[in-house]
C-alpha cells in the first residue's frame, strides 16, 4: 500500500517514498521488511526504544510522538491513536460500510451486546459482533472484550465484506484507554453502568469513569442508563443525540413497568414514545430487564419498529455464561454466571435469593494479577448472600492462589453467616458443593461464566464447568 493512502488522515507533511508498506507492526518480534513500525509507550515498555533497531531490521518508517532524529521517521501526536488509524486505512476503513455500536460500562456490556444483536438480526439486518464471548459475524473468530487495532478493523472488514449492516462491539475501559477506538463512526454508544473494576490498571474511580466518558463524546447516539449514579456525567460527554433508559425513573425516554421475575426469566412492560408492550426475558434478574431496555432503546433510535424489537428480546435464548442454568437431573438448580465484579456478584446472588431457594450455595474465586481491592468485598458480599461458600480458584495466573483466597477470606469474616469451605482445585471444589446440595438449593457457580480455560502459572488449561458439573454427577463419581 502507498504510504500516502495510509496517512490520508494525517495533515503533516511526508516524506517522499515510492516503495510500498507491507505491513504494520509495533512489535519488533514481528517486523518484516517494508513495514511501518509504530513506536507505542506503554505502562512498562516504551517502544520508542526499538525504532533504530527497527529501521537496521527493515522497516520503511518508524511512527514516532517524539523527534528521535532518525531519517525515516514520521512525527504524530498520539501514536496509539495513530496505530488505529493506520489500520483502518489498511483495511480500507471498514467501519464506513457499517453501523457501528459501542457498548461500554463495567457490567452488562456482553448480554446488552448479545441482546441488540438478537433485535437486530430479527429486523432483517445481518450483525456482526465483537466481545467477551464472540468476535465475528458467525462466531469463526477468537473472542476478545475489545481487540488490538489491526484485529478489531480485521473483523470489521471481514464482517463487511460478508454483507453485515450493522456491528455491535462491546468497548473495554483499557481499549479506550490506549486508543484502539480511535477515528471510529459510532452510529451509536450505551453506557450500562459504572463499578469496581480494573483499578489495578486505572488506579482510581475517577480515572477508570473518565476513560469510559471518551466512548460517549465519539458517538452520533449516546443511550445512558439514568439509574447510574453516573448518568448525568456521562451524559455531559454527549455531543449529539442522547436518550436514556430506567428502571425506577418516569423522566427516562425508556422505562419498565409491572417487573415480575422468577427462576424462569423476568417479564415487564416496556413503556416509549407513547406505546406500551409487555415482554419476556429467558434470563431472570433485574439487571436482566436493564440490559433489555438498553438494547431495546438503542435498536428503536437506529430505525427498529418499537414492537418489533419488544417481540425479537421476548424470543432472544439468552447469553452464554450469563445466569446460564446447567442441565442436571437433580432435584436442586445449576447455573454459572460471569459475575467477577463486587457488583455483578451482588446483583446475580440477589436476584437467585429473590427466587427463594431453600439454600444458596455459592462457589467463587478472584482472579490473580487484577485488582486486589474488591476481593475482600466480593467476600463480604458472598457471606451476606449465600448460605454456604465454596472458595475456591478463579484464573489465579501468576498469582499464588492461597493468597488470592486469604484476601476473599478476610471480607467473608467480616460478615460470616453460614458454612465456608475452601478448597483451591476448582474442580473438586464443584464436585463438593453437589454433594452439599439439597431438593430446592440453587447452586450458584459465579466468575468463569462463558470461559473454558482456567489460567494458572503453568498456563492454560481446559477447564468447561458444564463438563464439570456432568462428571461430577456421574454414578462412579458419586460412588467414590
Amino acid at each position: 500500500m502507498q504510504l500516502q493512502q495510509l496517512f490520508d488522515w494525517y495533515d503533516g507533511r511526508l516524506p517522499a517514498f515510492d516503495g510500498e508498506i507491507t505491513g504494520l507492526t509495533d512489535r519488533l518480534e514481528r517486523l518484516r521488511p517494508g513495514n511501518l513500525f509504530v513506536c507505542i509507550k506503554g505502562r512498562h515498555f516504551d517502544g520508542h526504544v526499538n525504532a533504530q533497531a527497527a529501521l537496521e531490521n527493515g522497516a520503511a518508517f518508524v511512527v514516532t510522538r517524539q523527534d528521535l532524529g532518525l531519517e525515516r521517521q514520521i512525527i504524530v501526536q498520539d501514536s496509539r491513536a495513530a496505530m488505529s488509524l493506520l489500520c483502518a486505512a489498511w483495511h480500507g476503513y471498514p467501519a464506513r460500510r457499517l453501523k457501528l455500536i459501542g457498548i461500554t460500562g463495567t457490567n452488562g456490556k456482553t448480554s446488552t451486546a448479545f441482546l441488540l444483536r438478537d433485535i437486530l438480526e430479527a429486523a432483517g439486518e445481518k450483525t456482526g459482533l465483537i466481545g467477551t464471548v464472540q468476535g465475528s459475524s458467525d462466531n469463526a473468530e477468537p473472542s476478545f472484550t475489545t481487540p488490538e487495532p489491526f484485529l478489531f478493523q480485521y473483523l470489521l472488514k471481514s464482517m463487511a465484506d460478508k454483507g453485515c449492516t450493522h456491528c455491535v462491539a462491546e468497548i473495554s475501559s483499557q481499549a479506550l484507554e490506549q486508543r484502539r477506538t480511535a477515528g471510529l463512526p459510532f452510529a451509536a454508544a450505551v453506557f450500562t453502568n459504572l463499578t469496581q473494576d480494573h483499578l489495578d490498571y486505572h488506579g482510581s474511580m475517577e480515572e477508570y469513569r473518565a476513560v469510559k466518558r471518551c466512548l460517549l463524546s465519539d458517538a452520533a447516539l449516546c443511550v445512558i442508563n439514568l439509574d447510574d449514579p453516573s448518568a448525568e456525567y456521562m451524559a455531559q460527554a454527549s455531543l449529539r443525540r442522547t436518550v436514556s433508559y430506567s428502571l425506577r425513573l418516569d423522566e427516562a425516554d425508556y422505562t419498565a413497568k409491572n417487573l415480575a421475575q422468577g427462576l424462569d426469566g423476568v417479564r415487564f412492560d416496556a413503556v416509549a414514545l407513547g406505546k406500551i408492550t409487555r415482554l419476556r426475558l429467558q434470563t431472570p434478574g433485574r439487571f436482566s430487564a436493564q440490559n433489555a431496555l438498553a438494547s431495546l432503546a438503542a435498536a428503536v433510535e437506529l430505525g427498529v419498529d418499537f414492537s418489533a424489537a419488544a417481540q425479537a428480546l421476548s424470543h432472544s435464548k439468552g447469553i452464554p455464561g450469563r445466569l446460564e442454568r446447567v442441565p442436571t437431573d437433580t432435584p436442586y438448580r445449576v447455573y454459572i454466571d460471569y459475575a467477577h465484579t463486587p457488583d455483578a456478584l451482588e446483583n446475580v446472588l440477589t436476584t437467585l435469593r429473590e427466587c427463594n431457594p431453600s439454600r444458596l450455595l455459592l462457589l467463587f474465586g478472584c482472579g490473580g494479577d487484577r485488582d486486589k481491592s474488591k476481593r475482600p468485598q466480593m467476600g463480604r458480599i458472598a457471606a451476606e448472600l449465600a448460605d454456604e461458600v465454596f472458595l475456591t480458584n478463579d484464573n489465579p495466573r501468576t498469582e499464588e492462589p492461597g493468597a488470592i483466597i486469604g484476601e476473599v477470606l478476610a471480607g467473608v469474616r467480616q460478615r460470616r453467616r453460614g458454612k465456608v469451605h475452601v478448597e483451591p482445585d476448582r474442580a473438586l471444589a464443584i464436585a463438593q458443593a453437589l454433594k452439599s446440595a439439597r431438593e430446592g438449593d440453587i447452586i450458584l457457580l459465579a466468575g468463569k461464566g462463558h470461559e473454558d480455560y482456567q489460567l494458572l502459572s503453568a498456563g492454560k488449561i481446559h477447564f468447561d464447568e458444564r463438563e464439570i458439573v456432568r462428571r461430577a454427577l456421574l454414578p462412579a463419581a458419586n460412588d467414590q
